[in-house]
């Protein structure tokens, strides 16, 4: 088998491996269960909230934003770039050349800022339906308000009184499983041995903490188990997946859609961003542990993610 197969698939099955452990500690593990918790226990899975809060916002800004941000200007230099030398139709640039204004524009900023708004949006509009469902239906029928399974992430019912799953647990588990597909597929496309190992050991230095993290948001917001499963190993599947697709496209010779995917990483990241300011770091602030404390907790965290990105 050829070397850099082999560090490919080695560096696939370790990634597999290391986000199934370390996402199913906190989401198997009843320690971590914060409902059950009191006094002390609940003070400290309160700080561990902090730093994984730490830990997303320093995937959002040093990782997911800075990818996209680097992703989508340069994709969008070389489809200028092929434009202007008429490379596709084989003859020169046909009129003139786009202008400083056009090619300034922050293009990549707007895709994240579309992302953002988007998840805004939909969640706008599942508040209003649930609050509209709640009016509609009387006392007898609501469902008890301190269910925590069949909470919207904002403590609004959902209006089937079912559901499994929280809103914010679902986009944050979207917007890393699509980052984490772009990962891999990076990995899967190196042409070097040591360029392959690098990325990959520079993957595995923050998919461990991210995953921890994605099992402990699970946990504290409602989702039931079996979701939490479900979850947990689709966004295990997502870097090997990419991987494989990346191996597939080095043999084959094949072209990814660099643009379409950078343009989808820009929306994931966009989104992110919603998740982490809007409902991760404010639910961590609210609790009634000393600030400072959360300060140094949420400081870690990001400091952790920040000397990461040195590799990554």
């Amino acid at each position: 088998m050829d070397p850099l197969l082999e560090v490919k698939i080695g560096c696939l099955v370790a990634l597999l491996f290391l986000t199934l452990v370390c996402g199913l500690i906190p989401a198997q593990v009843q320690w971590f269960q914060m409902k059950a918790a009191k006094g002390r226990h609940r003070r400290i899975l309160s700080f561990v909230g902090c730093f994984a809060a730490g830990v997303f916002l320093g995937a959002c800004l040093m990782h997911m934003v800075a990818d996209a941000l680097t992703d989508i200007q340069g994709e969008l230099g070389k489809q200028l770039q092929q434009v202007r030398w008429g490379k596709e139709w084989g003859v020169g640039w046909m009129g003139s050349p786009p202008s400083s204004t056009y090619l300034d524009y922050p293009f990549a900023e707007l895709i994240i800022s579309i992302g953002f708004f988007l998840v805004f949006l939909t969640e706008s509009l599942v508040l209003h339906c649930c609050r509209s469902t709640d009016h509609k239906s009387t006392p007898m029928s609501r469902p008890p308000p301190s269910s925590p399974s069949i909470l919207h992430s904002h403590g609004v019912p959902a209006p089937s009184g079912h559901s499994p799953v929280s809103f914010r647990a679902l986009v944050l588990f979207v917007s890393l499983s699509l980052h984490s597909l772009f990962e891999g597929l990076a990995v899967g496309v190196q042409q070097g041995e040591a360029g392959a190992l690098q990325l990959c050991l520079a993957i595995l230095a923050h998919k461990g903490v991210i995953a921890f993290s994605l099992g402990l948001q699970l946990v504290q917001s409602g989702t039931r188990p079996r979701w939490r499963l479900l979850y947990l190993g689709v966004f295990a599947l997502m870097s090997p997946s990419g991987m494989a697709v990346g191996i597939g496209l080095s043999l084959s010779g094949g072209a990814a859609g660099g643009l379409a995917m950078a343009l989808l990483e820009g929306v994931a990241a966009g989104t992110f961003l919603y998740i982490t300011f809007l409902e991760i770091l404010p639910q961590e602030l609210s609790s009634p542990e000393p600030p400072l404390a959360k300060f140094s907790f949420i400081a870690l965290g990001f400091s952790i993610m920040s000397v990461i990105a040195v590799w990554a």
